[in-house]
């Protein structure tokens, strides 16, 4: 053996292996200097995975949660507006101008 420790004689100036063609750090080589390398989360890359499955229910555990913070304040202001919108009815009309005429 010539040098290298392999039966070609040739020597070897690397003492790790970089990968294999278009994928140098596959094979556990270190990156170069000044390479920049990007990777993407699994939710970034499938971000409506599962969704069907447990977006769903997961949607219907949280509105369950919610209603009662949400349900009671729609119904009093939906009291509200019909009472506000009887009452300009009223008001406006002729027996309720008779009555307050220019009270209100």
């Amino acid at each position: 053996m010539a040098g290298g420790g392999d039966s070609t004689g040739a020597r070897h100036k690397a003492t790790w292996h970089i990968g294999e063609w278009g994928n140098p750090y596959e094979g556990g080589g270190m990156p170069g200097k000044g390479v920049t390398t990007y990777a993407l989360s699994s939710n970034r890359q499938r971000p409506f995975a599962g969704f069907l499955t447990k977006g769903t229910w997961n949607t219907v555990r949280r509105a369950r949660n919610q209603i009662l913070y949400v349900i009671p304040p729609f119904i009093a202001a939906y009291a509200a507006m019909q009472w506000a919108i009887e009452r300009n009815e009223y008001l406006n009309s002729k027996p309720g101008r008779q009555e307050f005429g220019g009270e209100e």
